[in-house]
């Protein structure tokens, strides 16, 4: 079956171009007009790729990917940002987010056309080679290609359990124990806060970085008493309403813990 794409922008002519050129390489296309419109034909139908501008009526590109990312079924959902912001600063937000590229415009047709299919084709690798691993007794890799996200999305679906270990290019680094595929622990390697489901929100905001996962017995209680589901909806909300500037993926600084009142 032919790779479904997504292609969102409130720009009609590069809606038709995109879909006319992606439909004559053999993919199936959906387009949509604005980000509350993209979000909607995701939950509709799960697109095997997004290729989404960043400015868009109604809910930005930033918002939708966001949104799509802390649902477990698209949390790996490859995505593409078009946009004529070209500054370093949106170039590390929308990796941040889990970009997997970023192209600028204007842009030529048959740059996009490459893209996609290696964005496709590199996804399709990682997360093969990431279940394979998961088989196995460790796995470690890249959080830029792998997000926390997805990663935990993996592992509930296998049912793993073990120690998931995750260090940010410069300063901190946090360990997330997991049984049967659930989180029951988090915490940082040299801070007292934030801990158990507040650690996981933190840690998913990182879009750099290295991990390891070591499958490992895991005794005591579960101190997070929530679903991964509910991790990623939360995670994403709270960072969607954070106010700190994204000027950097090196994480330098642990934010503070939220209050009980910004918990669903």
């Amino acid at each position: 079956m032919a790779p479904h794409v997504l292609v969102a922008d409130d720009d009609a002519w590069i809606l038709r171009m995109v879909a006319t050129v992606l439909e004559k390489r053999g993919y199936s296309v959906e387009t949509a007009v604005d980000g509350e419109d993209a979000l909607a034909r995701a939950l509709a139908r799960t697109p095997d790729l997004l290729i989404t501008d960043v400015m868009m009526p109604k809910m930005d590109g930033w918002s939708l990917v966001r949104n799509l990312r802390a649902r477990p079924e698209l949390a790996m959902l490859p995505v593409i940002f078009l946009t004529a912001l070209s500054s370093e600063d949106d170039r590390i937000r929308g990796f941040r987010l889990g970009a997997d590229d970023y192209v600028t415009k204007p842009f030529r047709f048959e740059e996009l056309d490459l893209r996609v299919a290696k964005t496709l084709r590199r996804m399709q690798q990682t997360v093969s080679e990431t279940r394979e691993q998961l088989g196995g007794s460790s796995l470690r890799g890249d959080l830029a290609q792998v997000g926390l996200s997805s990663l935990l999305v993996l592992i509930e679906m296998e049912r793993k359990t073990g120690l998931l270990q995750v260090r940010a290019p410069t300063g901190p680094s946090g360990q997330i124990l997991v049984r049967e595929g659930k989180v029951v622990h988090a915490r940082l390697d040299d801070a007292e806060e934030p801990v158990d489901a507040d650690c996981v929100y933190y840690l998913l905001t990182w879009g750099a970085g290295e991990f390891e996962f070591i499958s490992c017995q895991v005794e005591g209680v579960d101190r997070v008493n929530v679903s991964t589901t509910h991790l990623l909806m939360e995670g994403a909300r709270l960072i969607d309403e954070s106010n700190e500037p994204m000027a950097s993926l090196n994480v330098a600084t642990i934010p503070p813990r939220p209050s009980s009142d910004d918990i669903i």
